[in-house]
């Protein structure tokens, strides 16, 4: 049965508005973990203890995880009762008001305590918008897309974000070569002031979206439901634990970005803050080019098969990359860390949205995947935090963070063997075994 004109919809329209908005968004997000690393040990810490002032530092990134389950009870509720749209522009308007607060945080040696709590306040602000934005985003282009390219159409709200990492690690490229002094007083706080930007560009570009044809469905003939949790977890527990165990996937990005790059410039390294921040960008680069490759490619082969290449490919990538790190090597450094991210973990990063997305139907369909993603991204979030600890004390044990990280890729790879397969089922049927499944009158309300 093929999806009717009107509810395919805009799909070019909505991809490209998911894309510039995770970008804007994920700016936002994933400045601060380049400053968790390189800066806030000295801003917000004690400086008297390096290795602690680290530890503490990448916990706070951490505490945004830990945020975002919460965040997505609530706006994964409201997402399916309210619509797409409007969780769309509400997490962008927060993202950005709380990311330049932290710009304008005063430091430890102002007053005190006072300055890492205030910043973990302002992380736990920003992990809560970012429980519904890939949510919402997915929902929204996922609904919109011909059934035959949802694989492609989804996997813009990934490349999105890579391409936010990517402006957030090229605008801290020249703040980190800045003097120390200069660095440490005010040049680590423009990237943030710049979420203001963000913010206004983003909400004008969300605020013209139309609503998913599939939601606006949904709500003119069903209703919508009561309490989508509820249903979510009595038809769909099984996808949402597989959903909670791909996620754990996402550990691979977190310890990439953050943990690599303090290891990295660490002492026993040594290399320095702007080359290991190209390593990043470049790496970043290519997925922006991988990831609609891979998406394009699940849309023909199926989305198991490319996921669980990017699932166990990153596991094993992992071990040359750090182990590149190691050596000291630069360049073996550089192409290990485009391979290892860029390319391989693109697999998985690209073909998510729209495999877990396809695991649920309309009317629950944000829910499942806010609070199935939000609770495996907040274990990938304290990954960071446990890296540190397994490092040991000179935090230079790179294989046991490896074996660590590789650990994590199990159940994402369970995950995967056990879904079912869904790139060629109908959206109408998505998230049910017969279509008349999809409609039951005592879960919903006019």
């Amino acid at each position: 049965m093929s999806v009717p004109a009107e509810a395919v919809g805009q799909p070019k329209k909505a991809a490209t508005a998911a894309w510039i908005g995770s970008a804007l968004e994920y700016y936002d997000f994933f400045i601060y973990g380049s400053a968790a690393a390189l800066i806030f040990p000295k801003v917000f810490f004690d400086e008297s203890d390096p290795a602690t002032a680290t530890l503490l530092s990448l916990a706070t990134f951490g505490v945004a995880y830990a945020a975002r389950p919460i965040g997505a009870l609530f706006l994964g509720h409201f997402g399916d009762k309210l619509g797409r749209k409007k969780i769309m522009v509400f997490t962008l308007i927060l993202m950005g008001v709380s990311t330049f607060l932290i710009g304008c945080l005063p430091t430890r040696d102002q007053v005190g305590t006072l300055a890492p709590v205030l910043l973990v306040l302002c992380r736990v602000l920003q992990g809560i918008s970012a429980a519904g934005e890939q949510a919402s985003a997915n929902s929204m282009t996922l609904e919109h897309a011909p059934a035959h390219k949802r694989g492609f159409f989804t996997s813009f709200t990934l490349s999105g974000t890579q391409g936010g990492q990517l402006i957030a690690t090229l605008v801290f490229i020249p703040v980190a070569a800045l003097p120390e002094d200069q660095l440490l007083s005010w040049g680590w706080r423009v990237p943030f002031w710049a979420s203001v930007a963000v913010a206004v560009v983003g909400f004008v570009i969300r605020r013209k979206l139309e609503e998913t044809p599939a939601f606006t469905k949904q709500t003119a003939t069903e209703g919508v439901v009561k309490l989508p949790l509820v249903v979510l977890l009595r038809e769909h527990w099984a996808d949402v634990l597989r959903v909670i165990g791909g996620a754990l996937v996402a550990s691979v990005s977190t310890i990439f970005t953050v943990w690599a790059l303090a290891y990295a410039t660490s002492d026993s390294v040594g290399m320095s803050r702007s080359s290991m921040l190209w390593v990043g960008a470049l790496a970043n680069l290519v997925a922006l080019a991988a990831i609609p490759l891979w998406a394009t490619l699940s849309d023909r082969i199926g989305r198991r098969p490319v996921f669980l290449i990017g699932a166990a490919g990153s596991a094993v990538m992992m071990f040359l990359y750090l182990w590149s790190i190691s050596t000291g090597s630069y360049p073996l450094t550089l192409l290990l860390g485009i391979i290892t991210f860029g390319v391989v973990y693109s697999a998985a990063n690209g073909v998510w949205p729209s495999f877990y997305g396809e695991m649920f139907s309309t009317r629950v369909r944000l829910s499942g995947m806010a609070i199935g993603t939000q609770i495996g991204f907040a274990v990938a979030g304290f990954a960071v935090t446990f890296a540190a600890q397994i490092a040991g004390p000179d935090g230079d044990d790179w294989f046991s963070v490896a074996l660590f990280t590789a650990a994590l890729c199990v159940p994402p790879v369970i995950a995967a063997i056990s879904a079912r397969e869904t790139h060629k089922v109908p959206t109408e049927d998505l998230g049910t075994r017969t279509p008349q499944q999809a409609s039951q009158p005592e879960t919903v309300s006019a």
